[in-house]
């Protein structure tokens, strides 16, 4: 089981190093934190290219939109290893996705967690591209992708899985934050 994550382990690696040689090197991206969780989305939140552009970092929009990878072991995972209890959340949408109570360390660089904290939020897909077999994990909310379910590796966890999410596509909130409200859908996420 080692063995097979070892292998996923380095085959992303490799995908990686391609990556980042598309990335702007000048910039380093980390996750966003705040004191008040996002209102949750009751609806899809649909938005044009030019609106999710204006809204996201550039490398949050080439994550979530466009299917990316962040740098592993980047300043984004160093930021999540030290982070204490909490949510995060979709930093497109704001909808809850994962609990600091599932989350592990992997040693594989990205944020990684062994269950989602509102599986309603989450949706799973097959993904078969760069040659391999993968499930991708996608924000149900406003279809951001956020990263990809391994399932067999051994971890000792309550669930045979990880979730490893580029922790770009997460916000955030400490232990103690405000709760989110509920948040009607707006004119602009029906487009």
């Amino acid at each position: 089981m080692r063995h097979s994550f070892l292998i996923t382990c380095g085959a992303v690696l490799a995908l990686m190093m391609v990556t980042v040689i598309a990335q702007d090197p000048g910039k380093k991206e980390t996750m966003k934190t705040q004191d008040t969780a996002p209102a949750q989305p009751e609806a899809k939140v649909e938005k044009t290219e030019a609106e999710w552009k204006a809204q996201l970092t550039p490398e949050q929009y080439r994550v979530l939109r466009q299917a990316g990878t962040e740098p592993a072991h980047g300043e984004v995972y160093k930021r999540f290893k030290q982070q204490g209890g909490g949510t995060y959340y979709c930093a497109g949408c704001g909808a809850e996705l994962f609990s600091s109570q599932h989350k592990f360390d992997s040693h594989c660089g990205w944020p990684s967690f062994y269950d989602a904290s509102n599986n309603k939020n989450v949706i799973l897909r097959d993904d078969l591209s760069h040659g391999m077999i993968r499930t991708e994990v996608l924000c149900a909310k406003c279809n951001g992708h956020l990263g990809h379910l391994f399932k067999g590796e051994g971890f000792d966890t309550p669930k045979d899985q990880r979730y490893c999410i580029n922790g770009v596509t997460l916000l955030f909130v400490p232990e103690g934050g405000k709760k989110p409200e509920t948040k009607a859908p707006a004119a602009e996420e029906k487009k």
